[in-house]
């Protein structure tokens, strides 16, 4: 048995047991778990696949669990990241939710997620505000300010009222005062105000009534138990997923014996086979990536066709890895002069894809090819590539259905991929193709290398080398307040003296919970065809930044407007403030050379400092490129043309709206605390793989 708090020795022995352990602690822990799961998630088929994915995930980090935190509040932080994966994949939404769903996860779901969070882990889950304060990754003050309006929102829902009308100077120190955390002279005081105030009393009350309906549920729900058979089911997962692995590993040593046995044979006749091959698709196929594709035997003509109303869709072949299914075609319009192109999810769908594709990886965006030889033959054909998820399966056959084709007008001044992009039209029809494949294996290679970029660690975990792409593996540290990473861009990747380009729509997140103050990431590159890797360099594009540079400007009407002060060396002015409803605050910044922020990060507080406070924002900015060129961000321009674009706002224009209903914001402090930079970069990190 494992202890609900567990030493350094069971730690040891559940590294070395492994996913059983894992289950087995699961099954002990379930009530509190399956509480906080119900909170986010609405159906059984959701709940099952939560701690499915959960104790997969706990399995493959428990290498990096870290014994600073308990190992209850380590599981928790990835069982609450899978919480909102499923509560945002409508792949598992059920049309109606569980009739066992009680009315007050109903009114949970109306909260904000902040909201939620908080109140779920301290009521339901039973965390201390620092706890859950470590977990959330905001400071105790913060934790308060979140359970005070979550508690707020949840009055309203529950038929408490939708309004605290008691002194607002009070407001945060309700929580303290009915968890009995108060100092004993500050607790003195507030109870003599309460005394003679009978707003604040009623407000406590309703306050009070709220948080014991919280904490009465919880420990009514102790008393419910989870179906008899649902651990089990997620046991059965767990050992069906095992036996698949093990399938695999067996039909890699057939193989190997079948390869062994044959290997003379090929010998004999591989270099003539090899050259006949090459020489017959250098010859007979123009797309020269496809044509690569071939001649590596990574895929082979397929050549199915599909007409509805005029347009013929000619399926070339598809390539299938552990990143992606990618889609070769030709679209011919046989009556007009017409182009048309293919996206995926946007009249393009794959009609079998919950049986045989990941529902975790997102395609890649292929833009339209308008520089390529092929697609400047023909007015009406168009040969182009889309990207579909990965195969769950070795293999399979994909069906897939196409309603809707984009049609591509080419801008006849300025012939590129961002002028079509933005000038498509829709054509309507029904084809339906049924495409074979086979999937590929990838190659993973660990790189363990630690670097800093601009004072911030960045770690590069792997490189994948699969046939349809590149893929470096890649984790930024989130531990330093100060300044943080947001987004890492690469220019390219080097391996044995091969390069391959980044791709231009830059990287994917992989995981948010990586050893809790790492986040993963994975840049996709050019494929390349390296057997023994054993030198890779990673050449660094730019970084974006968040820095920490908090400045606080109080807000005095009766100065008159507009207001200008100093902020990062630059001067910010602003222009207007007039209360209404909603109240409009104009703040702008036209100085743009040498000037360190690009945007701010900035809050704006009211007359009440707890008061609840939603903003809607405009912007005006310019692009501007190395050389100091601005270019109106307004207007449509080549992106990827620009040298080093970096995009400054100039005017923000920001409306002021209540969550007290009929209340005017009056604005009294606008509060910075840091900006957004862009930072470009000649840094080449080199990675020795022998």
């Amino acid at each position: 048995m494992i202890p609900a708090k567990i030493d350094t020795m069971s730690i040891t022995t559940i590294k070395e047991k492994g996913v059983e352990s894992i289950v087995d602690w699961f099954d002990q822990h379930k009530q509190s778990f399956y509480i906080l799961g119900w909170s986010y998630l609405s159906n059984q088929q959701q709940m099952e696949e939560l701690f499915y994915r959960s104790i997969i995930k706990i399995h493959k980090e428990l290498p990096r669990f870290k014994s600073e935190t308990s190992f209850e509040t380590w599981v928790t932080s990835i069982f609450i990241h899978i919480c909102r994966e499923l509560s945002d994949d409508r792949s598992l939404q059920a049309s109606e939710e569980s009739e066992t769903r009680q009315d007050l996860f109903k009114a949970l779901d109306q909260l904000q997620e902040y909201e939620k969070e908080a109140v779920v882990l301290t009521y339901v889950k039973g965390f201390s505000q620092e706890e859950a304060a470590h977990l959330l990754q905001v400071s105790v003050e913060k934790m308060k300010e979140h359970l005070f309006s979550g508690i707020q929102s949840l009055q309203k829902e529950m038929g408490y009222g939708s309004n605290f009308n008691g002194c607002k100077e009070y407001h945060k120190d309700y929580i303290d005062y009915l968890e009995k955390a108060m100092d004993r002279s500050k607790k003195i005081d507030f109870e003599v105000h309460i005394y003679h105030c009978q707003d604040c009393q009623d407000d406590l009350a309703t306050f009070q009534d709220v948080m014991l309906t919280m904490l009465n549920f919880t420990e009514r729900m102790k008393d419910f138990h989870v179906q008899s058979d649902f651990m089990e089911n997620i046991k059965a997962r767990l050992a069906e997923k095992e036996k698949h692995r093990q399938l695999k590993n067996k039909k890699r040593k057939r193989m190997g014996i079948v390869f062994a046995s044959v290997f003379a044979l090929l010998m004999g006749i591989g270099f003539f086979t090899g050259a006949f091959t090459n020489l017959y698709y250098t010859w007979t196929e123009d797309d020269q990536q496809l044509r690569a594709f071939l001649q590596q035997g990574l895929g082979e003509r397929l050549n199915l066709e599909a007409e509805s109303d005029g347009v013929k869709i000619k399926i070339k072949s598809a390539i299938a890895d552990d990143v992606q299914t990618l889609v070769f075609y030709e679209i011919e319009d046989i009556e007009k002069d017409n182009q048309y192109m293919m996206n995926y999810q946007n009249g393009v769908s794959v009609e079998n894809e919950y049986e045989i594709m990941s529902r975790v990886t997102n395609p890649r965006y292929y833009p339209p090819d308008f520089k390529s030889d092929v697609n400047n033959e023909k007015k009406n054909v168009y040969r182009g590539k889309i990207s579909l998820p990965p195969l769950t399966t070795e293999s399979g056959t994909i069906k897939l259905k196409i309603t809707m084709l984009q049609k591509l007008i080419r801008d006849s001044s300025e012939q590129n991929s961002f002028s079509a992009y933005y000038n498509m039209e829709d054509k309507t029809g029904e084809w339906s193709l049924e495409i074979p494949v086979t999937k590929k294996p990838s190659i993973e290679y660990a790189l363990n290398e630690e670097k800093e970029v601009e004072g911030v660690p960045v770690r590069f975990d792997k490189l994948i080398i699969a046939p349809t792409a590149t893929i470096l593996q890649y984790a930024f540290n989130v531990d330093q307040w100060e300044k943080r990473i947001d987004d890492l861009n690469f220019d390219n990747l080097e391996v044995n003296n091969k390069k391959v380009k980044a791709d231009m729509y830059g990287s994917t997140l992989v995981d948010s919970q990586q050893g809790m103050n790492w986040v993963a990431f994975r840049a996709h590159f050019d494929p390349l065809q390296i057997e023994k890797p054993k030198e890779v360099k990673i050449q660094l594009a730019s970084v974006q930044l968040t820095i920490q540079d908090q400045k606080t400007i109080e807000l005095d009407a009766s100065r008159g407007y507009p207001q200008t002060f100093e902020y990062a060396g630059s001067t910010i002015s602003i222009d207007k403030v007039e209360v209404r409803q909603p109240t409009q605050v104009v703040i702008s910044s036209h100085e743009i050379k040498n000037r360190a922020f690009e945007w701010l990060q900035f809050q704006i507080k009211g007359e009440n400092e707890y008061e609840i406070i939603s903003m809607d924002m405009n912007s005006e900015g310019v692009l501007v490129d190395k050389n100091g060129v601005e270019y109106d961000a307004t207007t449509p321009v080549a992106y990827e043309e620009i040298e080093q674009p970096r995009h400054f706002f100039t005017v923000l224009s920001i409306g002021l709206q209540s969550n007290n209903a009929g209340e005017k914001v009056i604005p009294k402090r606008l509060e910075i605390n840091g900006y957004n930079t862009t930072k470009y970069l000649d840094n080449i990190v080199k990675i020795s793989l022998e």
